[in-house]
Formats: C-alpha cells, structure tokens, sequence
C-alpha cells in the first residue's frame, strides 16, 4: 500500500550542558509535536495507532543519539527514528572550559496508508 504524508512538523532542542545528543533530540521532537492535536482520525476511518511516524533528527554526533528513547516520545503509531548529521554545537567560552551547548533538529512525519 502507498503512504500518504498528512503532517509535517519541525522542532528544536538543546542541551546546555553536557553535549547530549539524545537529551537534545528528545527536546527536538517534544518541541515539534506539543501544538499540535491531530483530530482527523475518525474522518479518514483511522486511529492514532494506524498512523506512521517518521522522525529525522539532525545532530553534530548522529551515532550518539538513543532512537528508542526518541521514539518514546511519541505516544501513538509505528515510529521510526533516523539520526543524520547535522544541528549545530555552539563551542562554550574559554572561561567555561569543554561546556558546549548542542543543538538538534527535528522533522516529525505523520502519514497514513492509502487503501
């Protein structure tokens, strides 16, 4: 069956101290999902179980992310994390010795199967 995107959403996390890409990337997706109400199931013949979640988060270190603690994130649906390089990492100041802040992005993806 074919997938069809209904929901693009786009986030941002950080974590000031400690260069946690998973910690950063956890803050990313909860930051794209926590406006969003999605109530269209019923009208397309679906739940919130039928859907497909496609995150892609972008950090300096993508092996350093927990996907599985990503994907917990997200209360319903078949999740997929995948962790690519990107985000950016903010080098801390002399004085603050090796304290760089890590940023991470994240696109979440919302589709359903076509019957």
């Amino acid at each position: 069956m074919t997938r069809v995107r209904c929901i693009t959403e786009m986030g941002m996390g950080v974590d000031v101290h400690g260069k946690d890409a998973t910690k950063a990337a956890k803050r990313a997706v909860s930051d794209a999902i926590r406006h969003s109400s999605l109530g269209f199931f019923r009208m397309i013949g679906k739940t919130a179980n039928d859907m497909f979640v496609d995150v892609t988060i972008a950090v300096p270190n993508p092996e350093a992310v927990d996907k599985d603690a990503v994907a917990k994130e997200l209360p319903y649906g078949t999740v997929t994390v995948n962790a690519v390089r990107g985000g950016l990492e903010i080098p801390s100041a002399a004085e603050q010795g090796n304290d760089p802040i890590l940023i991470a992005n994240a696109a979440v993806i919302v589709s359903f199967e076509k019957e």
